[in-house]
C-alpha cells in the first residue's frame, strides 16, 4: 500500500513526507480522498463567501449567523490540520505554522469583534484579509504556492527597476513643476495645472497606465505645441521602456526559477518512485539485478488507477517491458508515473440510434448515399461557406430589403429550414414575451455562426494556439485563483477604508444627493459628473468590480472623499496586480508558447504511440462509397464519427420539420382566409 502512495504522489506531484506506519498510511489515504479534498474546498468557498453577508453586505445577515458559519468553517480547518498532523512527522508539521496562526488569529478577532459589537462599540474585522490565504496554504494548493513563490523570487530584481522607474517619475515631475507651474494654466475643471509636486507625481504615474491620457497633457498642449515633447519623452521612457523592463525582468527571473522548480520536482518524483521500487523489488538469482514482476506491477497499478481497463494496463506494461521478459528494472519502473500521466483515449464504437430503431431505413441505398456525401470534406466546406455568408449578412443592415432577402436565399437547406420553422412558431409562442420572429431568427443565426469555430481547428497554426490554450487552461485557473486572493485582500481593506463614502442612487431616484453620489465632497467633480457612483466599496461585489477597473487602468476619485494618502492604496494595488502578477502571467504565456513550438513529444509518449500502432489499436475501418447498384454487396459498415452521425440525424429531422412547416403554413393560410 505504501508503494502505491509513493507512485500516486509522484504522479500528482505531491511532496508530502508521510509516516509509513500502517495507521499513518490509512490516514494518508483518507486525507487524499477526493471527498475530503472537495469538503475542504467547500468550506473555503463558504468562508470566503461570508463577505457577501457581513457588514458592508450585499445581503445582510445577523452577526450571530455569520459568526456561527465562520466558527464551523474554522473548526473544519482545524480538524483537517489535526488530520494532517497525524500523517506527517511532528518535526515537519511544526516547521510550517502558517495555518495555525491564521486559524488562531481568526478565532481571536471573531471573539473580540463579537464582544465589541454586542456592547455597541465600533469594531473592525481585520482577520478577513487572512481568509484567502487558507486557499494558498492547503496542501492541495501546491500550484498556487508556486505562483506566489514566483512573485517572491521576482521581487528583488523588480525592486531595482521600480526604484529607477520612480526616480524617473520624480525627475519628470520636478521638471513639469518648473516648466508649467508658473504659467497660470488651468485644467478642464478650472483647477490650477501642475502647481503641486505630489499631485504632479501622481498624475504622471497614472499617465504611465494611459488612464488620464490625453487629458493630463491638453492644458500644456493648448498653450504650446512644443510642450508635447515633454510628454512624448515621458511616455517613451516610462510607459514603453520601463514597463518593458518590468516584463523582461519578470520573465528572466521566472524562467530561471522555473528551471529550479522543475529540477526539484523531477528529483522529488524520482525519489518517490525509487522508494516504491525498493518496496516491491525482488532479486533474480544470486547477485542479480533487482526487478519488479508483472504480477506486482499489475497489483500496484490497480491500487493507483483502479478505474483503468485491463487492455490499457497491458498496453502500459508492454511499453515498459518491450522485450517481454515478464519483469522490469528500476529504470523502467521509475517511468511509471510519467506513463500514467499520458492520456490514452478509448473509443467504443456504438451503432447509431437510427440504425437500432429503423435498420431498414438506415441501411437503404438513399441513406448510404447521404452518409457518403456527409463524409466528404467538400460537404463540410460548403456548409461552412454558407454559414460564413450568413454571418456576413447578419452583420449588415437588416433594415435593407436587399440584405434581408439575401439572408433568406438559402432556405432550401436544412439549417435555414430550421430557422424558418422557428421563425413561424415564435410568432405564436413568443409574441407575449416581447421577442419578434426576426430577433429569434437572429439568435439562431448567431448560434449557427459559432460553428465556424470548428474551422479554426483545421488550420495548423491556429490548432497549435488552441492546443496551447487547452494545455495551459488549468494553470490559467491557478493564476485566476491568485488574482482572487489578491482581489479579496484588497477588497477587504478597501471596504474598511472607503465603505459609505460613495453612494449609488437608482436612475428613478429623486434624491438631490444623486448629483454628487451622496457625498458633498464630490460635488462638481469629474467622478460625479460621469456618474461613477456605483464604483464604490460598499460591498464585496462592488469592490471587486472597482478593482477590476483599476486592473484595466481606470482611475477612481476616492481621494476626494477621504485623504490624499488614499492614493497609496490604489498605487500599491497597481504595483502588485499590474506590474507584478500580470507580468508573471504574461511570462508564463510566453514560456508555454515557446515550449509548445520548440519541444517535441517525449520519448515515453512516442514509445506509447508506437506500441499502439504495433498492436493495431488505432486502426479504424472505412469502406468508401460504391455505386448504388453494388451497395448491397458491401458487408462492412462504413465508419462515421459522432459529428457525421449528428449531421445525418439532423438531415432526417430536417425533412420532418419541412413537413411540419408546410402543415403549419397551410393552417395559418386557412385562418387568414
Amino acid at each position: 500500500r505504501s508503494s502505491s502512495l509513493y507512485v500516486s504522489d509522484a504522479q500528482y506531484n505531491r511532496n508530502i513526507f508521510f509516516d509509513t506506519s500502517p495507521q499513518a498510511v490509512r490516514l494518508y489515504l483518507l486525507y487524499n480522498h477526493w471527498f475530503m479534498q472537495t469538503l475542504v474546498y467547500t468550506f473555503i468557498i463558504v468562508n470566503l463567501a461570508l463577505a457577501l453577508f457581513e457588514d458592508p453586505a450585499v445581503v445582510p445577515l445577523p452577526i450571530w449567523a455569520t459568526s456561527t458559519i465562520e466558527i464551523i468553517c474554522l473548526s473544519a480547518f482545524s480538524v483537517r490540520m489535526v488530520h494532517y498532523a497525524k500523517v506527517i512527522p511532528k518535526d515537519k508539521f511544526w516547521k510550517d505554522p502558517k495555518n495555525i496562526c491564521i486559524i488562531v488569529l481568526s478565532f481571536i478577532d471573531l471573539t473580540i469583534y463579537g464582544a465589541l459589537k454586542s456592547t455597541g462599540y465600533f469594531a473592525i474585522r481585520w482577520s478577513r484579509v487572512f481568509r484567502p490565504l487558507l486557499l494558498v496554504n492547503v496542501t492541495e494548493g501546491r500550484q498556487l504556492r508556486r505562483a506566489f513563490r514566483s512573485i517572491r523570487n521576482a521581487l528583488p530584481q523588480i525592486s531595482y527597476v521600480f526604484l529607477l522607474f520612480m526616480f524617473s517619475v520624480l525627475v519628470f515631475s520636478l521638471v513639469a513643476l518648473k516648466l508649467f507651474g508658473k504659467r497660470g494654466l488651468l485644467t478642464i475643471d478650472g483647477s490650477p495645472y501642475f502647481t503641486d509636486y505630489l499631485d504632479i507625481v501622481f498624475d504622471l504615474y497614472v499617465l504611465v497606465t494611459t488612464a488620464n491620457s490625453p487629458d493630463v497633457m491638453m492644458p500644456a498642449y493648448n498653450y504650446s505645441v512644443f510642450f508635447t515633447i515633454f510628454f512624448i519623452l515621458y511616455i517613451v521612457i516610462n510607459t514603453y521602456t520601463f514597463m518593458s523592463f518590468f516584463l523582461a525582468v519578470v520573465y528572466s527571473n521566472y524562467k530561471k526559477h522555473l528551471k529550479e522548480e522543475v529540477r526539484q520536482l523531477v528529483k522529488s518524483r524520482r525519489f518517490k518512485m525509487c522508494r516504491a521500487f525498493s518496496l516491491l523489488q525482488e532479486a533474480r538469482g544470486e547477485g542479480g539485478e533487482p526487478v519488479v514482476t508483472q504480477a506486482k506491477w499489475n497489483h500496484l497499478v490497480k491500487l493507483v488507477k483502479p478505474n483503468i481497463s485491463i487492455s490499457h494496463r497491458e498496453l502500459l506494461w508492454s511499453v515498459l517491458d518491450d522485450q517481454n521478459k515478464g519483469h522490469i528494472g528500476k529504470f523502467a519502473f521509475v517511468q511509471l508515473a510519467d506513463l500514467l500521466s499520458i492520456q490514452v483515449i478509448t473509443v467504443k464504437s456504438q451503432p447509431h440510434p437510427i440504425q437500432i430503431c429503423f435498420p431498414s431505413m438506415y441501411n437503404s441505398p438513399v441513406s448510404r448515399f447521404i452518409r457518403y456525401v456527409v463524409h466528404q470534406r467538400m460537404f463540410v466546406y460548403v456548409y461552412d461557406l454558407i454559414i460564413l455568408v450568413n454571418a456576413v449578412f447578419i452583420g449588415l443592415d437588416e433594415e435593407n430589403p436587399v440584405v434581408s432577402n439575401a439572408e433568406w436565399g438559402d432556405l432550401v437547406l436544412y439549417e435555414i429550414l430550421l430557422s424558418f420553422l422557428c421563425n413561424r412558431l415564435t410568432k405564436f409562442l413568443f409574441a407575449a414575451g416581447g421577442y419578434t420572429s426576426r430577433q429569434i431568427l437572429d439568435i439562431i443565426f448567431i448560434l449557427r455562426v459559432l460553428r465556424l469555430i470548428r474551422l479554426v481547428d483545421s488550420i495548423k497554426r491556429f490548432r497549435a494556439i488552441i492546443n496551447i490554450l487547452i494545455k495551459i487552461g488549468p494553470t490559467i485557473l491557478i493564476f485566476g485563483q491568485l488574482i482572487v486572493v489578491v482581489y479579496y485582500i484588497f477588497a477587504m481593506v478597501g471596504m474598511e477604508l472607503f465603505k459609505g463614502k460613495v453612494q449609488f442612487f437608482e436612475p428613478n431616484s429623486t434624491s438631490p444627493d444623486q448629483e454628487y453620489c451622496g457625498n458633498p465632497l464630490l460635488k462638481g467633480t469629474t467622478f460625479a459628473k460621469l456618474n461613477y457612483c456605483k464604483n464604490n466599496f460598499n460591498n464585496v461585489v462592488s469592490s471587486f468590480i472597482v478593482l477590476l477597473e483599476l486592473t484595466v487602468v481606470n482611475q477612481c476619485g476616492f481621494t476626494a472623499v477621504t485623504h490624499i494618502s488614499a492614493r497609496i492604496f490604489f498605487v500599491l494595488f497597481h504595483i502588485v496586480v499590474v506590474i507584478i502578477i500580470i507580468n508573471i502571467f504574461v511570462a508564463f504565456i510566453l514560456e508555454a508558447f515557446l515550449v509548445e513550438y520548440t519541444i517535441d513529444k517525449s520519448d515515453l509518449q512516442t514509445s506509447l504511440e508506437k506500441k499502439i500502432e504495433e498492436l493495431e489499436l488505432n486502426v479504424q475501418q472505412y469502406v468508401p462509397f460504391k455505386p448504388a447498384i453494388k451497395l448491397f454487396d458491401v458487408k462492412k459498415k462504413p465508419f462515421m464519427d459522432a459529428y457525421q452521425h449528428s449531421i445525418l440525424l439532423l438531415l432526417i429531422l430536417g425533412l420532418m420539420e419541412v413537413y411540419v412547416v408546410l402543415c403549419l403554413s397551410g393552417m395559418v393560410w386557412t385562418l387568414v382566409l
